[in-house]
């Protein structure tokens, strides 16, 4: 049993027996537990409503009562891990005890040695627990395809060395547009890992309100705020032996931030209105959509944090620059989607696959999910064209067949202004769109940016 695991964790012991219960106090202490003593039902309510425990140990018979009562009266808050004692000969004692909420029980006389490894057992069902909460659907498929085998090949070697390594695992850092397959992969990575038998939590930074975010990652203590009536075990803690998953990390606050960095540096945490330092082993894998060096110079994330993470970094391309690995996607998105919906295989017409390469994807790859399940709903016909999408040109003709241009055009001999020529054609886009700049750049086949800096530069000029 690895001394971390119990390291600042408060124990209620409640047993009669005097030693019994110095042996058993002697042993917890010894492996770093915070350990408070009681002898009998009495001494356990008042310390339980003086204090907070994370474990305790309850023998069923006492002087003064039956130890399960205690768990009949709700004495426990549910981060409290109960532990029941009996004698050889009253396991219906025990077995009424697991009826009511109890995490496991030990069988006396039994040596003070195994009291850790049961601990150690109840603790991770109060992770399974916790973790349950912030549970998602874990499909780790991800297509890689031509365009990232470079980034595979990446991920491959972090694999690798993850499995060399014993003990803690080095973070890492995901950076990528929104829609690129950020959640995806760590989801990947943790299921192809040494940890995959272990939890996997995922947070949404952005989505944690900032008087509640410390909270959640690292546990409150009851009475550490208002409505605090209750301990409460953070993800960090949850994790401990998994993977916390970390989205959108820089919405977090900088004191929280700092908070991370002492958790990831040190792996340890303190809950909040707790002064009990709490040793973990969670592998944090953080994703963010922003280039964290020019958060940095911009002050919005903390340099130190950045560092501390930028070890193993992958970068996900956005889809638009995937080349044709957008059709193969979109051929995996179809026949799951057909398959959800209880469908027959749709096919995609050579129009439709045109538009699919020529369409801009801003919002990645699940744009192109939701694109892909608007067709498979709506469109009647077995073969998907996508009519819906914007795209740059006539893609039933090559370019040079287009209304617009005449094949028997020449250059003039003194040479032609191909800037002069860029301006026509955005200053006709913009006419016949009411000067809407997005639906201009749409009909151009060209980013708004980059419409809105070649108008800049003509204002400048």
């Amino acid at each position: 049993m690895d001394q971390e695991i119990l390291t600042g964790l408060g124990i209620l012991i409640v047993e009669d027996e005097a030693l019994l219960r110095k042996q058993l106090t002697a042993q917890l202490e010894r492996l770093g537990a915070d350990v408070t003593a009681a002898a009998n039902l009495s001494a356990a309510r008042q310390f339980a409503n003086d204090s907070s425990f994370d474990f305790a140990l309850v023998d069923v018979n006492l002087p003064d009562g039956q130890g399960t009562k205690l768990l009949q009266d709700n004495l426990f808050p549910p981060h409290t891990g109960v532990i029941i004692m009996t004698a050889d000969g009253a396991i219906s004692g025990a077995v009424e005890a697991m009826r009511l909420g109890a995490l496991d029980y030990l069988v006396k006389p039994f040596d003070a040695l195994e009291l850790p490894l049961v601990i150690a057992r109840a603790r991770r069902a109060k992770q399974t627990s916790r973790a349950a909460e912030h549970r998602r659907d874990a499909d780790a498929g991800f297509f890689f395809g031509s365009a990232l085998a470079g980034l595979q090949a990446q991920l491959e070697k972090i694999l690798a060395a993850d499995r060399r390594m014993h003990g803690p695992l080095p973070p890492v850092l995901i950076e990528g547009e929104t829609g690129t397959g950020k959640t995806t992969i760590a989801r990947w990575l943790h299921q192809q890992g040494p940890r995959s038998a272990e939890q996997l939590i995922e947070v949404n930074c952005s989505a944690l309100p900032e008087t509640l975010a410390e909270s959640e990652l690292f546990g409150h203590e009851r009475g550490a705020f208002t409505d605090a009536r209750t301990g409460r075990m953070g993800l960090f803690e949850a994790a401990s032996s998994g993977t916390l998953f970390l989205d959108e990390l820089p919405s977090l606050s900088l004191p929280l931030q700092a908070k991370v960095l002492t958790a990831i540096e040190d792996r340890t945490i303190r809950r909040v209105g707790g002064n009990k330092t709490i040793l973990t082993d969670t592998r944090i894998i953080a994703a963010t959509n922003l280039n964290l060096k020019e958060a940095v110079d911009q002050g919005k994330f903390r340099e130190d944090l950045f560092h501390r993470l930028d070890l193993y970094r992958i970068k996900l391309s956005p889809l638009r620059e995937r080349g044709e690995d957008i059709l193969q996607l979109a051929e995996l998105l179809m026949r799951r989607l057909c398959r959800r919906h209880r469908l027959r295989l749709k096919k995609i017409t050579p129009t439709g696959r045109a538009r699919l390469l020529s369409y801009r994807w801003s919002g990645n790859v699940r744009e192109l999910a939701h694109e892909m399940e608007r067709a498979i709903v709506f469109e009647d016909s077995d073969e998907l064209g996508f009519e819906g999408l914007q795209t740059p040109i006539n893609i039933h003709q090559p370019m040079l067949e287009t209304a617009w241009f005449k094949p028997d055009f020449r250059f003039p001999p003194e040479g032609f202004a191909l800037e002069s020529a860029i301006g026509l054609l955005i200053q006709h886009a913009l006419r016949q769109t009411d000067n809407n700049v997005s639906a201009a750049a749409r009909l151009l086949g060209v980013s708004r940016d980059y419409l809105r800096y070649r108008l800049a530069g003509k204002k400048d000029s």
